[in-house]
């Protein structure tokens, strides 16, 4: 079988080890694979692996020999899944690998807000607490979480693994959720979706990006939150309509936003988000611990292993 990864370097920079994938056929890896340059790398590929290389039904119909795409992330947006479907090939998805490192990513941005150690950290370097004429100083607002209002948008393993860690820290919990309320754990808390913008201090998003969720925090939405509340995003970009969540953090209607993912990624150099007052930005990296990633490979070669046995598993063409 010949295997050909086509954009390998978001998941293994050279930390880890294709050796698993590579007993599994003649394995091919390139750190990117541009447009341009995919008909070329992928001929005669019996398996694509990809992560964010769109692969269209135009390239599948000019790909006779293929039978396999694996998808080294949860979401698969960028296979044509109904066409391959159509074509009888195999898709397959990794879930669940990094439930725990977004769900850390989710505190770790909210602690970043609500203390901000990095700049305290920052100021104390260049000497500020050394000429201070006190035993301390603050100059930011420094909020205990204990016993604030944690609304989760999303009630899968990550919404689920967000809750348990909020109320950890002694917060209160409230989902929006499909599920009803004698189905959700002991704490938690069912709210509607505009409930929960106005009651919580803090709102961390966690739903799947549909047609539905599209921009769900827009401005009407936004106006319903706590001058203190928090939005935290380390689900999908376009989940919030970005220019509203500029205008809201510089007009100070909101105290802060912390935020994993964007609309475009990279951003474009005008996102307004980049330069709001009080947004906190990481590079889509919530997924990206180590132990997170070696997981990911982990289920990416049992994904394949199992298909050349004849065991379909994760298979979202189906």
């Amino acid at each position: 079988m010949k295997i050909v990864v086509l954009d390998g370097y978001g998941l293994n920079p050279g930390d880890l080890s294709w050796e698993a994938m590579e007993a599994l056929g003649e394995l091919k890896v390139y750190d990117r694979t541009s447009p341009a340059e995919l008909m070329v790398r992928a001929e005669g590929a019996d398996a694509l692996i990809t992560n964010k290389t769109v692969i269209t039904s135009a390239d599948m119909d000019a790909l006779p020999q293929l039978r396999y795409i694996g998808v080294l992330a949860t979401g698969y947006n960028v296979v044509d899944v109904d066409s391959a479907r159509k074509k009888g090939i195999v898709v397959t998805n990794i879930p669940a690998y990094s439930t725990h490192s977004v769900a850390q990513m989710v505190f770790a941005h909210l602690l970043h807000i609500t203390q901000r150690v990095g700049h305290y950290a920052t100021e104390n370097k260049e000497g500020r607490w050394s000429a201070n004429p006190d035993f301390c100083y603050w100059d930011t607002p420094l909020v205990e979480l204990h016993g604030k209002k944690m609304g989760i948008v999303g009630f899968g393993n990550i919404g689920k693994a967000t809750a348990n860690l909020a109320l950890a820290f002694g917060m209160e919990v409230y989902v929006y959720s499909s599920k009803p309320q004698s189905l959700l754990p002991q704490g938690i808390q069912k709210r509607t979706l505009d409930e929960l913008f106005k009651e919580c201090d803090v709102v961390s998003l966690h739903c799947p990006l549909t047609s539905d969720t599209l921009e769900l925090v827009n401005a009407s939405r936004l106006a319903l939150m706590k001058p203190s509340a928090i939005l935290i995003n380390t689900g999908r970009g376009p989940l919030i309509n970005e220019k509203d969540l500029a205008d809201a953090l510089n007009e100070g209607r909101i105290a802060g936003a912390g935020l994993d993912v964007l609309s475009t990624e990279p951003p474009r150099k005008d996102n307004p988000l980049l330069k709001a007052r009080n947004c906190f930005i990481t590079p889509h990296i919530a997924w990206a611990t180590k132990e997170a990633r070696e997981r990911l490979m982990s289920i990416a070669v049992n994904n394949l292993k199992s298909y050349l046995q004849g065991i379909v598993i994760n298979n979202v063409a189906e």
